[in-house]
């Protein structure tokens, strides 16, 4: 998850939303990624999804079913499909989404049965440091917002 965190760190210093993500197969890191859809102009350009993007082409194939995913935040309902369709054998993810949270805090794509693949998941894995990562950015991000506005607002 450490490693997760630092790519979530690389994404902030974009100005992008810090969450990041690696692919782990047989205790090597085979998938990095970090939130990059601002940057991209790209909606799915999530940290999930670059990680198993990067860990398909570093392992020759398009499922991943001996494969775990560390991500610091839950995933959303197109990063759990992602995840899904990889075949990943299980998800450890930080805090917790309760706007878009696929794992329970809005719905549990998880634990839906009637989908062919099953993947196991553990949350709130350095849940505080994951969530204070993204706290943090928000706190700024509002901070300079309100700083534009208040200069916006000043006679010249």
């Amino acid at each position: 998850m450490r490693e997760a965190l630092y790519q979530a760190a690389s994404a902030s210093c974009l100005g992008e939303v810090p969450v990041g993500a690696i692919v782990v197969c047989a205790g090597e890191i085979v998938g990095r990624g970090f939130n990059t859809p601002i940057g991209d102009n790209d909606p799915s350009a999530h940290a999930e999804i670059i990680a198993l993007r990067d860990a398909g082409r570093t392992l020759g194939n398009y499922r991943l079913p001996n494969c775990e995913l560390f991500v610091t935040l839950e995933p959303c309902v197109m990063c759990a499909g992602a995840i899904l369709q990889a075949r990943i054998a299980r998800v450890v993810y930080g805090a917790r989404d309760p706007k878009t949270g696929a794992h329970g805090s809005v719905l549990d794509l998880f634990a839906e049965t009637r989908l062919n693949h099953q993947t196991r998941v553990v949350g709130g894995v350095l849940a505080k440091a994951c969530g204070e990562l993204l706290q943090t950015f928000f706190a700024e991000r509002r901070n300079w917002q309100r700083e534009q506005q208040e200069a916006a607002q000043e006679p010249e």
